[in-house]
């Protein structure tokens, strides 16, 4: 049986992660959402949000570093600046 590695970049994504979900409970908790339209085609909460922004910045992420030869630090900026633009707006 193989265990998975847990190198520092992994750990930090998934931590990174933890601490997203945690805040938006404890935000959630503290203000509760009410549904809003943006410029996304549904209503959605500040969780909803976040899932299709993690989802659609992970795909985001895998073409630029799969379709282009950028460098993968410009895969992460640009979706991480999705995930923001889409929170504040979507």
């Amino acid at each position: 049986m193989e265990w998975m590695v847990w190198t520092t970049p992994t750990t930090i994504f998934f931590a990174v992660i933890a601490v997203m979900l945690a805040g938006m409970t404890s935000w959630e908790v503290i203000s509760p959402t009410v549904e809003r339209k943006g410029f996304l085609p549904i209503s959605t909460t500040r969780g909803d949000r976040l899932f299709i922004g993690l989802l659609s910045a992970a795909y985001i992420h895998l073409a630029v570093v799969g379709f282009t030869p950028f460098s993968i630090w410009l895969a992460l900026g640009a979706s991480g600046l999705w995930l923001l633009v889409l929170m504040r707006w979507g």
